[in-house]
Protein backbone atom coordinates (compact mmCIF):
# COMPACT_ATOMS: atom_id res chain seq x y z
CA UNK A 1 0.00 0.00 0.00
CA UNK A 2 1.11 3.35 -0.93
CA UNK A 3 0.81 6.29 1.35
CA UNK A 4 -1.30 7.91 -0.93
CA UNK A 5 -3.59 4.89 -0.50
CA UNK A 6 -4.08 5.82 3.21
CA UNK A 7 -4.81 8.60 3.97
CA UNK A 8 -3.70 7.94 8.02
CA UNK A 9 -0.20 8.08 6.48
CA UNK A 10 0.05 11.72 5.66
CA UNK A 11 1.83 12.60 8.84
CA UNK A 12 5.26 10.31 9.03
CA UNK A 13 6.67 8.67 11.75
CA UNK A 14 8.37 5.64 12.18
CA UNK A 15 5.19 3.09 12.50
CA UNK A 16 5.79 4.41 8.66
CA UNK A 17 9.19 2.70 7.93
CA UNK A 18 9.69 0.62 4.88
CA UNK A 19 6.07 1.98 3.12
CA UNK A 20 5.94 2.51 -0.37
CA UNK A 21 6.14 6.14 -1.52
CA UNK A 22 6.27 8.07 -4.98
CA UNK A 23 9.31 11.09 -5.25
CA UNK A 24 5.74 13.52 -5.78
CA UNK A 25 4.55 11.68 -2.08
CA UNK A 26 7.24 12.29 -0.25
CA UNK A 27 8.15 16.03 -1.64
CA UNK A 28 4.69 17.12 -0.08
CA UNK A 29 4.39 15.78 2.89
CA UNK A 30 4.04 18.81 5.66
CA UNK A 31 4.20 16.94 9.25
CA UNK A 32 6.28 14.06 10.70
CA UNK A 33 7.87 13.57 13.81
CA UNK A 34 10.94 15.68 14.16
CA UNK A 35 12.66 12.92 16.38
CA UNK A 36 13.26 11.29 13.20
CA UNK A 37 14.97 11.26 9.89
CA UNK A 38 12.86 10.24 6.57
CA UNK A 39 14.52 9.06 3.52
CA UNK A 40 13.17 8.13 -0.08
CA UNK A 41 15.08 5.08 -1.76
CA UNK A 42 14.21 2.92 -4.91
CA UNK A 43 10.26 4.26 -3.78
CA UNK A 44 10.51 3.01 -0.37
CA UNK A 45 9.90 5.24 2.86
CA UNK A 46 13.72 4.44 5.63
CA UNK A 47 13.25 5.88 8.97
CA UNK A 48 16.59 6.66 11.09
CA UNK A 49 17.02 7.84 14.18
CA UNK A 50 18.77 11.47 14.48
CA UNK A 51 22.15 12.14 14.36
CA UNK A 52 23.86 11.60 17.65
CA UNK A 53 25.91 14.36 19.84
CA UNK A 54 29.22 12.29 17.94
CA UNK A 55 27.63 12.80 14.80
CA UNK A 56 26.44 16.66 15.49
CA UNK A 57 28.88 18.22 17.18
CA UNK A 58 31.73 17.29 14.59
CA UNK A 59 29.56 18.06 11.51
CA UNK A 60 29.43 21.93 13.81
CA UNK A 61 33.16 22.03 13.63
CA UNK A 62 33.41 21.10 10.00
CA UNK A 63 30.72 24.41 9.26
CA UNK A 64 33.06 26.66 11.57
CA UNK A 65 35.74 26.07 9.65
CA UNK A 66 34.25 26.53 6.03
CA UNK A 67 32.39 29.76 7.25
CA UNK A 68 35.46 30.76 8.74
CA UNK A 69 37.53 30.14 5.43
CA UNK A 70 35.18 31.63 3.74
CA UNK A 71 35.18 34.80 5.51
CA UNK A 72 38.55 35.14 6.35
CA UNK A 73 40.68 33.51 3.53
CA UNK A 74 41.10 35.65 0.19
CA UNK A 75 39.87 32.81 -1.51
CA UNK A 76 37.15 32.27 0.68
CA UNK A 77 34.70 33.22 -2.23
CA UNK A 78 34.63 29.88 -4.02
CA UNK A 79 32.67 28.82 -0.93
CA UNK A 80 29.02 29.48 -2.44
CA UNK A 81 26.97 27.73 0.83
CA UNK A 82 27.04 25.19 3.42
CA UNK A 83 24.30 23.16 4.81
CA UNK A 84 23.71 20.66 7.17
CA UNK A 85 20.74 17.86 7.37
CA UNK A 86 20.14 18.96 3.55
CA UNK A 87 18.59 16.96 1.31
CA UNK A 88 19.72 15.40 -1.91
CA UNK A 89 17.69 14.74 -4.65
CA UNK A 90 19.11 11.40 -6.15
CA UNK A 91 18.06 9.23 -9.26
CA UNK A 92 17.29 7.11 -6.08
CA UNK A 93 14.88 9.29 -4.15
CA UNK A 94 15.73 11.59 -1.23
CA UNK A 95 19.18 11.00 1.16
CA UNK A 96 19.94 13.12 3.99
CA UNK A 97 23.11 14.41 3.41
CA UNK A 98 25.14 15.41 6.70
CA UNK A 99 25.89 18.30 4.98
CA UNK A 100 26.47 19.78 1.41
CA UNK A 101 29.12 22.38 -0.31
CA UNK A 102 28.46 24.24 -3.04
CA UNK A 103 31.68 25.86 -4.44
CA UNK A 104 32.75 27.62 -7.96
CA UNK A 105 28.68 28.61 -8.63
CA UNK A 106 29.30 32.56 -8.40
CA UNK A 107 26.03 32.76 -6.48
CA UNK A 108 23.49 31.47 -3.85
CA UNK A 109 22.56 27.81 -5.17
CA UNK A 110 19.22 26.24 -5.01
CA UNK A 111 19.46 23.06 -2.93
CA UNK A 112 16.51 21.64 -5.39
CA UNK A 113 18.01 22.12 -9.33
CA UNK A 114 21.96 22.48 -7.93
CA UNK A 115 23.76 19.25 -7.11
CA UNK A 116 26.10 20.10 -4.34
CA UNK A 117 29.77 19.96 -5.14
CA UNK A 118 31.02 18.03 -1.92
CA UNK A 119 28.65 15.92 0.47
CA UNK A 120 29.97 14.88 3.33
CA UNK A 121 28.95 11.75 6.23
CA UNK A 122 29.65 10.83 9.55
CA UNK A 123 29.44 7.20 9.78
CA UNK A 124 27.27 6.23 12.00
CA UNK A 125 27.56 2.87 14.15
CA UNK A 126 26.51 -0.32 12.39
CA UNK A 127 27.29 -2.82 9.71
CA UNK A 128 23.94 -1.54 7.91
CA UNK A 129 25.36 2.36 8.44
CA UNK A 130 28.75 1.05 7.07
CA UNK A 131 27.14 -0.02 3.84
CA UNK A 132 25.12 2.81 3.56
CA UNK A 133 27.69 5.58 3.73
CA UNK A 134 30.77 3.78 1.98
CA UNK A 135 28.99 2.09 -0.85
CA UNK A 136 25.30 2.84 -1.47
CA UNK A 137 25.59 6.73 -1.29
CA UNK A 138 29.10 7.07 -2.57
CA UNK A 139 27.67 5.70 -5.87
CA UNK A 140 24.36 7.47 -5.82
CA UNK A 141 26.22 10.90 -5.17
CA UNK A 142 29.16 10.34 -7.65
CA UNK A 143 26.58 9.23 -10.29
CA UNK A 144 24.85 12.04 -9.86
CA UNK A 145 28.11 14.56 -10.23
CA UNK A 146 29.32 15.13 -7.04
CA UNK A 147 32.88 16.23 -7.15
CA UNK A 148 33.65 14.96 -3.79
CA UNK A 149 32.16 12.87 -1.42
CA UNK A 150 33.91 12.96 1.98
CA UNK A 151 33.15 10.29 4.58
CA UNK A 152 34.41 11.14 8.64
CA UNK A 153 35.25 7.78 10.08
CA UNK A 154 35.52 8.58 13.86
CA UNK A 155 35.73 4.44 14.27
CA UNK A 156 38.19 4.18 12.01
CA UNK A 157 40.29 7.55 12.73
CA UNK A 158 39.93 8.45 8.81
CA UNK A 159 38.52 11.21 6.03
CA UNK A 160 38.10 9.30 3.26
CA UNK A 161 37.19 11.27 -0.06
CA UNK A 162 35.57 9.64 -3.69
CA UNK A 163 36.07 11.28 -6.59
CA UNK A 164 34.76 10.06 -9.77
CA UNK A 165 37.35 10.27 -12.69
CA UNK A 166 37.74 8.84 -15.94
CA UNK A 167 39.05 5.60 -15.07
CA UNK A 168 36.92 5.16 -12.33
CA UNK A 169 35.58 5.90 -8.81
CA UNK A 170 39.09 7.24 -6.68
CA UNK A 171 39.68 6.75 -3.22
CA UNK A 172 41.72 9.08 -1.30
CA UNK A 173 42.13 8.07 3.06
CA UNK A 174 43.69 10.88 5.46
CA UNK A 175 44.59 9.46 8.90
CA UNK A 176 43.85 11.41 11.30
CA UNK A 177 46.78 13.15 12.05
CA UNK A 178 46.81 14.85 8.63
CA UNK A 179 45.41 18.25 7.22
CA UNK A 180 43.37 17.52 3.90
CA UNK A 181 43.45 20.03 1.27
CA UNK A 182 41.18 20.30 -2.26
CA UNK A 183 41.39 21.92 -5.06
CA UNK A 184 37.49 22.72 -5.06
CA UNK A 185 38.49 24.78 -2.11
CA UNK A 186 41.95 26.41 -3.28
CA UNK A 187 43.35 27.53 0.50
CA UNK A 188 41.15 25.65 2.95
CA UNK A 189 42.84 23.42 5.53
CA UNK A 190 40.78 20.74 7.11
CA UNK A 191 42.54 19.58 10.39
CA UNK A 192 41.07 16.03 10.39
CA UNK A 193 41.93 15.77 14.40
CA UNK A 194 40.30 18.42 15.31
CA UNK A 195 36.77 17.48 13.68
CA UNK A 196 37.30 13.85 15.43
CA UNK A 197 37.86 15.48 18.60
CA UNK A 198 34.56 17.31 18.50
CA UNK A 199 33.00 13.53 18.43
CA UNK A 200 35.37 12.44 21.20
CA UNK A 201 34.20 14.98 23.90
CA UNK A 202 31.13 13.02 23.75
CA UNK A 203 32.40 9.35 24.37
CA UNK A 204 31.60 6.32 22.76
CA UNK A 205 28.15 5.22 21.35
Amino acid sequence: MSIAENQETRRLGPELNGIAMTVEEFDVVAESDDLYQYELIHGVLIVNPIPSEQERDPNGELEYLLRAYRYNHPQGGNLDATLSEEYVHTSAGRRIADRVIWAGLGRVPDPRTDVPTIVVEFISHGRRNWLRDYIDKRDEYLALGVQEYWIFDRFRRTLTVYRQTEQGVAEQIVPEAKTYRSDILPGFELPIARVFAAADRWGKD
